[in-house]
């Protein structure tokens, strides 16, 4: 009987350490990296470009094999990742210009971007992450975090900036999609004043851009007494495709495979690295089993000149600004050692604005805020989530090729919808991932049932639609 006791008495510990290990304080850490393309890491299939350190941070915790970026583009999927909310519903359906650019925050509501060639008046976007908008940060410091901005915003001009919408400190973003330069003292070699990334002075002259990010970083963490959030959105691997020399050379003298860009796999080798860096600084201070991470795209990759393609989504159709699988697949991974099993890999769909509510069903707060849905269930291997619907929308033209368009993904099955009369495109993505068949004559209820759920679901979030000119 005593025995008995004795063992009922330790499983309660045990079971009280762990509830008291899972309320400590937990440092959030998003690593929100600019273009990454689905197949662009070595644990996704790449058939040349190496990461190692980001290959052992999925052996650490999961990977997911169907993670969405909430558009095909990089504004967007950022404001919706920041709010939880569909980007539809904010208005920032397009990427937002900056000021050397002619940057406008004139996008209201009503006004509307009108083309000669074109037959239909497309909505202007909201210009900026309205301050009005609670964004995690913003619901974190109110948690007594500390909170740390480094790298691309691209969510307005002055005003709307990361200090402006809950961080502590803000290093390196501002309106600008993309740097200049990777090279201190990152300027463009066509100077513009307006082209600079302001709150990142150089330093060193010819330091690498991610270096210095990564350097940022870890001087933060080891500086810091309290619990922290970091959202890291590496300008890198954005245009203009640049790397450190060294490693421009070691790819130049690597056998290519269907990816084949030396310089571009240096710039996601030099990612690699820097987030290798971080880690080691985590587990240094013994913070490893302590801190959330969570590693993602803001699209799919980009493919550029096709004769010398900047990367090849491999397995996938198209690239970024497209509304196929490779403009909106990215590579997603998420680890807390201790509570997130090793190796797991899921197949559920996710999309961008899941990770809000997930992170605060983590600090065990009211996480029934936005569009998406918490995926703690999931990453504790707790159950499982409601099958769900999942949507995109862009009505704007885009170059010659790409139309206003809105996407439904239900069950295995897609379906694009074309505004300006050119029909739906309608895909199952599970006997077709390539989206090489096109099912929408076959299956005409199918489409008509899509077609009310994007309906419903553009009232439901009150989206700003193009329009038809008038003769």
């Amino acid at each position: 009987m005593r025995v008995l006791q004795i063992v009922t008495f330790l499983a309660l510990m045990v079971v009280f350490g762990q509830s008291i290990a899972q309320k400590k304080d937990l440092n959030i850490l998003i690593i929100h990296v600019d273009d990454l393309g689905a197949s662009d890491l070595g644990v996704y299939g790449s058939d040349f470009y190496e990461t190692p350190n980001i290959d052992r941070l999925a052996a650490e915790g999961m990977l997911f094999t169907q993670s969405y970026a909430a558009a095909a583009i990089c504004s967007p999927t950022r404001a919706a990742l920041l709010t939880g909310k569909y980007p539809a519903r904010l208005g920032i359906t397009d990427w937002i210009r900056a000021k050397f650019q002619g940057y406008s925050t004139s996008g209201k509501e009503g006004e509307y971007e009108i083309f000669e060639d074109r037959s239909m008046k497309t909505p202007k976007i909201q210009g900026y992450l309205p301050l009005e908008e609670v964004t995690l940060p913003e619901r974190l410091q109110s948690m007594d975090y500390s909170t740390l901005h480094v790298g691309k915003w691209h969510l307005g001009e002055e005003g709307f900036h990361p200090e402006d919408q809950g961080f502590d400190m803000n290093i390196g973003g501002n309106d600008l999609g993309q740097p200049p330069s990777y090279f201190d003292p990152y300027i463009s070699s066509n100077p513009n004043p307006d082209y600079v990334i302001k709150n990142l002075p150089a330093r060193q002259e010819g330091e690498f851009l991610t270096d210095r990010e990564g350097s940022e970083i870890i001087n933060f963490i080891q500086n810091q007494e309290n619990k922290f959030f970091i959202h890291w959105a590496p300008y890198a691997v954005h245009t203009p495709i640049m790397g450190p020399e060294v490693l421009v050379k070691k790819y130049q003298n690597k056998l290519p495979g269907i990816q084949r860009n030396p310089t571009y796999a240096a710039l996601i080798e030099n990612l690699d690295q820097n987030v290798g860096k971080v880690i080691s600084k985590l587990d240094q201070l013994g913070l490893r089993e302590s801190t959330l991470i969570i590693f993602t795209s803001d699209n799919g990759g980009l493919v550029g000149n096709p004769d010398n393609p900047v990367t090849v989504n491999l397995g996938l159709r198209s690239f970024k600004g497209y509304p196929y699988e490779g403009g909106i697949r990215v590579p997603t991974i998420v680890s807390l050692p201790g509570q997130i099993p090793s190796g797991a890999s899921s197949d559920i769909p996710i999309i961008t604005m899941d990770w809000l509510p997930t992170i605060l069903d983590f600090l065990e707060t009211d996480f029934n805020v936005g569009d998406g849905q918490s995926l703690k269930s999931i990453l504790l291997n707790q159950g499982q989530l409601p099958e769900r619907d999942f949507f995109w929308h862009f009505p704007h033209y885009r170059g010659a090729d790409v139309l206003p368009y809105s996407i439904i993904r239900s069950g295995n099955y897609k379906m694009i919808y074309y505004f300006d009369g050119e029909g739906v495109e309608l895909f199952d993505l599970v006997s077709d991932p390539q989206e090489k068949e096109n099912l929408a004559n076959q299956l005409p209820f199918l489409v008509s049932e899509m077609k009310s759920k994007l309906e419903r679901w553009w009232e439901n979030t009150n989206s700003r639609l193009p329009v038809l000119k008038e003769n």
